[in-house]
């Protein structure tokens, strides 16, 4: 995959799982970094795959290297 840049567009955005499935919403870019803010609903069943189950925030950091596919409104993650 090649990378991918996030910037203040991306704001908003909604992260879905590869099967489609509604994980987070984009709130914030920090540094050329997008953080996701969980759905409770999809969150368990992949935190652990993008290595987010040790940590207690309320926003996540995602990789670009995470990421499939970016279209206007969503960001699409890869197989995890």
């Amino acid at each position: 995959m090649d990378p991918v840049s996030f910037d203040d567009e991306d704001v908003g955005k909604t992260v879905v799982n590869d099967d489609g499935e509604e994980i987070g919403l984009v709130v914030e870019i920090r540094h050329g970094t997008a953080y996701v803010e969980p759905d409770p609903d999809g969150f368990d069943k992949v935190k652990s795959k993008l290595g987010w189950e040790d940590t207690d925030e309320e926003a996540y950091p995602l990789q670009d290297g995470q990421v499939a596919l970016m279209t206007e409104d969503e960001i699409h993650l890869g197989e995890l």
